[in-house]
């Protein structure tokens, strides 16, 4: 059995369509709208409404972690703007080309930048979507937590901590453990260039010291610390930013 596995494909629609060549199935951990090219300040929904030197600076902003002079400038540039219609449709676009991208049969969870609601309607009969639900894929259980939590970012889906905790404790036992955000572990959940450390969840680092799944798949942390270490029985592995790696993460048994 050969699973591919990516995370955070923020618009690589090109090589989303390759990332399950040669695989019996494909497990995305999501994140696949971009609003911001943290590398390329010119790619995404934000810089296509507002422009590259707006990009520039808003990044610089949350870089520094400036987050109210970042609220403030957004306030600014969204006056006079439907913010959720523009957005709805950028979007839209975003998420008709991505799913058309996805082979059969794909496994996929959320991320914290994706909008749940719209997902029904471009998920075709191959993708099946899953959050703090289960699925057995060649006789292994994968279990499946989407989304991130709170956070000054405040992108689309995060939740509280309650409501994620009780989506991973409706998993139970699995082989698998699939999330979008890491456990909080210190080395998992630091991004080296935004040099700031984002936010893991304890409930899945609980479930993985309470349960010992053979695996814990994440993504999130861009250019983490560590991208793969152990916790007792687990290998935690960080799947990697798909929108600049363009490779998948490779299981094979």
């Amino acid at each position: 059995m050969r699973v591919h596995v990516v995370s955070d494909v923020h618009g690589n629609a090109r090589d989303l369509a390759r990332a399950g060549d040669g695989a019996d199935a494909l497990v995305c951990l999501g994140d696949l709208v971009l609003f911001l090219d943290y590398a390329d300040h010119s790619r995404g929904i934000f810089p296509d409404l507002f422009g590259t030197e707006n990009a520039d600076l808003i990044v610089e902003l949350r870089t520094a972690r400036r987050f109210e002079e970042a609220r403030e400038l957004g306030r600014r540039l969204w006056a006079g703007v439907d913010r959720e219609a523009a957005t709805e449709k950028a979007v839209r676009a975003q998420y008709a080309e991505l799913f058309a991208a996805f082979p059969t049969p794909t496994y996929a969870t959320y991320g914290n930048v994706d909008m749940p609601t719209l997902w029904s309607e471009y998920a075709g009969p191959g993708t099946t979507v899953l959050d703090g639900e289960r699925v057995e894929i060649g006789g292994r259980v994968f279990g499946f937590v989407g989304g991130g939590l709170r956070t000054p970012m405040r992108t689309p889906y995060e939740i509280d901590d309650e409501e994620y905790a009780a989506k991973v404790e409706a998993l139970g036992e699995v082989d698998v453990l699939c999330s979008h955000i890491p456990p909080e572990v210190p080395e998992l959940v630091y991004d080296t260039v935004a040099r700031r450390f984002e936010r893991g969840s304890r409930a899945l680092l609980a479930a993985i010291r309470r349960t010992r799944p053979r695996y814990a798949l994440f993504g999130h942390v861009h250019q983490p610390q560590v991208r793969r270490m152990r916790v007792g029985a687990t290998e935690c592995v960080n799947v990697g930013h798909f929108a600049s790696s363009g490779r998948p993460w490779v299981m094979e048994w």
